[in-house]
């Protein structure tokens, strides 16, 4: 037996053999067999982007003390404890409802590696060697049997959570200021169940015992930034550890942070679907790391690059269409593709033809070892940039860019170019964007639970890491994923947590999604990074960019509890004994199989309007006890909306009001989706609700014949 799992769930995790496995599964009792699973692991300027600045007074931040008394259980590859942002100073005691452990291990001494910060840190391992078959090799990547990280994905992610604050911080004289998490004065519990082998791998069995532990443990709010690997087809609420963990954790008040994963901008590549799940796109921020490129015909353009090395004057700029030893791979400047005697000393102008860190510090490399001083990259715009050698500047660009630099050298027998030093961009001038590798609806399991929920930052974010993290700078590092906007919505959850403590996860997500923003701080709408870039939509960024000042007084929330989760159950189709065996009471689904468009989410997502349908939704009241709430509707495209009943009357009696939302098509044509909202207003509050509706005229018709 490799575990026993007692806390939220009953069960047990086994070596077995096929046969073994299929005889256990036909015993009564038995909810399912699920094979184990690997999963993969998906700042000084974002918390001011968010409105939770340090240097004013803040509400949020002041009536929630900052979080303290709130656990944050964070499952990664661990923490590096010696980081000054997991320091305990001004802490008072462990919070009384703290229930779990510190364990020694390789390298991590309890006693003085947890403090009143690191409050608890265990690790989990069986299950990822049952799965890998063999013990740890830390000779390629090195690793410890123990809390702490290897790695540095884990440490980055707890820290820019509930981080201390830490001053005069910079990654490598850029990004200067006051590094903190989202809670300062938190707590973390530290649950490693990923493991530096193959980029980072989680087995599912090691995360469900985590869930398993966390739950006895007291933890307020689990942060996971941990994917798994699609079909689009897997059962997910069952044979998915996170779903099936997430939901013991949530039926018991624990609010479930997961990212969206990172196989954007296409769609339906958003993970973490289950309805219970608080799931996170990545978004930019208002800040840019402008990097100069002047041409020899004294044009500049501006590219984006972490590069404050010594800088050079103008030197031979070069593309390698001529320099290449196979033509087909060259202007990629992929592996073995440049001849060094020709690139040697020189700038070299490459075009990635996929978007992503592996392409640039391929290209780079390629480069560097042809003896190439310099990369400039023509790309994708995914934002997030990559890190070379401080001696080596690697500055991205995008394609229309790349051409005209490319005319250059086209024009001129001796092209030549100087880069200058990358420099620090706030404000306005910058809008923030859905990052291009964010993870995107609709849902392939369920198109109608709207998913991602959120958006928070997740590009070149600033946080502490691990010593052995190679693009360490003083202890930090810049990463970026919807792993990094991750735990920026777990901080902002501790803080809702502290002021809110009776609030449910549905009511915490509700808050998180009515408030959200869809506009920058200019008043333009956001957009979406792609190819090509595009006005952001529900499936980009859920209900908009995360807003912890309007979350704290949202006015209305959409909230849910287990009957919700049943229902959600039911009308995917789980048998009544699986669904009893799953959730620990007697459960019998109507003989009509209910639709999920009636589960009580703060979105309404119709994949499929043939005509007209009408859902029901349910708002409970957390303002002002004596409210007027007055309906006012952004129909999408082709789509008459109607609210029944239109204003909504709370007094001290009535907190709890149901409504119809009725929504018809207005032409008989198949669509794809369009957008619109559902806003309750009154003087104070906004509560503001997506709509996505696709028509599917002709699939009716086939019906009927």
């Amino acid at each position: 037996m490799v575990y026993s799992y007692r806390h939220g769930f009953s069960g047990f995790a086994a070596k077995l053999t096929e046969s073994q496995a299929q005889k256990l599964s036909e015993l009564p009792g038995v909810v399912r067999v699920i094979p184990n699973s690997l999963h993969r692991l998906h700042t000084t300027r974002s918390w001011d982007f968010l409105g939770l600045s340090s240097h004013y007074p803040n509400l949020v931040l002041q009536n929630s003390k900052m979080g303290d008394g709130v656990i944050i259980g964070v499952f990664d590859t661990g923490i590096w404890p010696e980081s000054k942002a997991f320091s305990d100073e001004g802490l008072g005691p462990i919070p009384s409802h703290w229930k779990g452990v510190c364990k020694s291990g390789d390298q991590f001494n309890a006693a003085t590696h947890c403090n009143r910060k690191i409050i608890g840190a265990r690790w989990f391992i069986d299950g990822f060697l049952a799965e890998y078959g063999q013990p740890l090799n830390t000779s390629d990547d090195p690793e410890f049997l123990s809390p702490r990280d290897a790695n540095g994905h884990g440490t980055h992610t707890s820290s820019t959570a509930s981080g201390a604050y830490v001053r005069n911080v910079s990654y490598r004289g850029l990004l200067s200021g006051t590094v903190r998490g989202g809670a300062p004065r938190a707590r973390l519990a530290i649950y490693k169940v990923c493991w530096n082998v193959l980029g980072g791998q989680c087995a599912s069995a090691d995360i469900l015992k985590a869930f398993d532990e966390a739950i006895h443990d007291g933890v307020d709010v689990l942060s996971l930034s941990i994917g798994y690997s699609l079909p689009l087809f897997s059962d997910v609420d069952e044979r998915d550890g996170i779903a099936t963990g997430s939901f013991h954790a949530v039926a018991r008040g624990i609010t479930v942070v997961c990212g969206a994963a990172n196989e954007g901008p296409s769609a339906q590549t958003v993970q973490n679907t289950a309805p219970w799940i608080l799931t996170v796109a990545a978004s930019t921020i208002d800040r840019a790391l402008p990097t100069p490129i002047m041409l020899g015909n004294n044009k500049t353009f501006l590219g984006q690059a972490i590069f404050t090395g010594k800088e050079k004057g103008f030197t031979s700029l070069t593309y390698p269409e001529g320099t290449g030893l196979d033509p087909t791979s060259a202007g990629a400047c992929q592996s073995l593709s440049l001849n060094s005697t020709l690139v040697a000393g020189k700038v070299v102008l490459c075009f990635a033809s996929v978007t992503g860190r592996v392409a640039v510090r391929l290209a780079a490399a390629t480069v560097q070892e042809a003896g190439g001083i310099g990369l400039i990259i023509a790309k994708n715009p995914s934002d997030a940039l990559i890190e070379c050698r401080d001696d080596f500047p690697c500055i991205e660009v995008d394609y229309e860019i790349g051409t005209r630099i490319l005319y250059y050298i086209r024009s001129t027998k001796s092209p030549t170019v100087k880069l200058g030093h990358s420099k620090t961009l706030v404000g306005k001038p910058v809008s923030a964007k859905v990052a291009f590798f964010s993870s995107r609806g609709p849902s392939s399991i369920a198109p109608e639970i709207l998913k991602p929920d959120i958006t928070a930052p997740g590009v070149n974010i600033l946080a502490a890491t691990s010593q052995l993290d190679q693009w360490m700078d003083g202890g930090y590092a810049i990463h970026s994923g919807t792993s990094m906007a991750t735990p920026h919505v777990s901080g902002i959850v501790a803080l809702l947590k502290a002021i809110h403590p009776d609030w449910s996860p549905a009511a915490i997500k509700s808050a998180l999604v009515t408030t959200a923003r869809t506009k920058d701080a200019s008043g333009f709408p956001l957009f979406a990074e792609g190819s090509p870039k595009k006005l952001a939509n529900p499936f980009d960024f859920g209900g908009g960019i995360v807003n912890p000042n309007g979350a704290a007084d949202p006015g209305l929330v959409y909230d849910m509890g287990l009957s919700d989760y049943i229902h959600y159950l039911c009308a995917m189709g789980y048998n009544n004994s699986a669904i009893s065996r799953l959730t620990g009471q007697s459960t019998a689904c109507p003989a009509e199989k209910p639709s999920f468009l009636d589960v009580n989410l703060p979105s309404i997502t119709i994949s499929s309007l043939r005509s007209s349908v009408t859902l029901t939704r349910t708002v409970t009241n957390v303002g002002s006890p004596n409210s007027i709430y007055r309906a006012d509707i952004e129909p999408p495209t082709g789509m008459t909306v109607t609210v029944k009943p239109h204003i909504l009357v709370f007094n001290s009696r009535t907190k709890k009001i149901s409504f119809n939302v009725t929504v018809c098509a207005t032409k008989q044509v198949n669509t794809g989706y369009f957008f619109g909202s559902l806003t309750w207003r009154n003087e104070q509050n906004a509560v503001r609700i997506p709509l996505s509706v696709k028509t599917e005229i002709l699939e009716s018709y086939a019906d009927d014949n």
